[in-house]
């Protein structure tokens, strides 16, 4: 369990969310979404403690994030952002074995070096692992981050949960590697300890894979809940500007977004 209580976050003399509260069960996908400017970043760093809130809490199974310590919360938190630039060149195994950073002292296990595989295998990037992470293209970078994240929390924890931000994952990916994302995300948060957070842009997505969704407007939450409910047409229009359509997808789960 992942709560938020009436969170708010000030920076520069402005309050960029405020009255934040919102419940993320573990097992479901819970995808933020909203315009430009609307606190969708800062929400989800707010929620993965990369920011410490203003007012208000985050919690997580029962207790305050801020009383995490950093070493505790890596174990079992992974988060991934919407850039990562590298100061030194790393293969694609290296860089997926930073994950396990907070699980080993100062070399990997056997067992370290399995699951590295197992996630390079899990995102099609073994055949890379060799490469130089700087020469791939930014779609395949993406990848190996995934891989990299998820290697961080591959397994259960012997007890409490597991918490997975991701904030913008399907930049710079093709719309097949968009829906190959979202498949393998959602199988993975379909385990029972695990909590999925993310922000996305495509309604569309958002409509077939959500379990719940957040609509994000001027800082606030503007309405959330399954993804029925949340995108309907006044609300769409009104968070978005824009006028939708609703065409069922043709395997009968949730809708397509058409836009005028």
């Amino acid at each position: 369990m992942l709560e938020a209580i009436d969170v708010s976050y000030r920076a520069g003399g402005r309050e960029l969310v405020h009255g934040l509260s919102a419940r993320f069960e573990p097992g479901q996908l819970h995808l933020i979404m909203g315009p430009n400017g609307a606190g969708k970043s800062t929400f989800i760093k707010l929620l993965s403690r990369l920011l410490r809130p203003s007012g208000g809490r985050v919690v997580y199974a029962g207790r305050d994030a801020a009383e995490w310590a950093d070493s505790e919360l890596a174990t079992r938190r992974a988060v991934l952002s919407q850039a990562m630039e590298l100061a030194f060149p790393l293969s694609v195994h290296e860089v997926v074995k930073m994950g396990r950073y907070p699980h080993f002292g100062g070399r990997p296990s056997r067992h370290d070096e399995a699951i590295c595989q197992e996630v390079m295998d899990f995102f099609d990037v073994a055949v890379l692992a060799d490469r130089s992470y700087a020469t791939l293209s930014g779609g395949e970078q993406q990848r190996v981050n995934f891989a990299r994240v998820l290697a961080q929390i591959w397994e259960p924890m012997p007890q409490g949960h597991r918490y997975l931000f991701l904030d913008e994952p399907l930049t710079f990916l093709d719309i097949r590697h968009q829906l190959d994302f979202m498949k393998k995300v959602r199988a993975f948060g379909r385990a029972p300890d695990v909590v999925t957070v993310g922000v996305v842009h495509d309604l569309g997505l958002a409509a077939r894979f959500a379990d719940r969704l957040i609509l994000m407007r001027d800082g606030g939450i503007a309405a959330q809940g399954p993804a029925e409910t949340v995108l309907t047409r006044d609300l769409v229009r009104a968070v978005f500007d824009v006028e939708p359509s609703f065409v069922p997808a043709s395997d009968g789960r949730g809708v397509h977004l058409v836009f005028d």
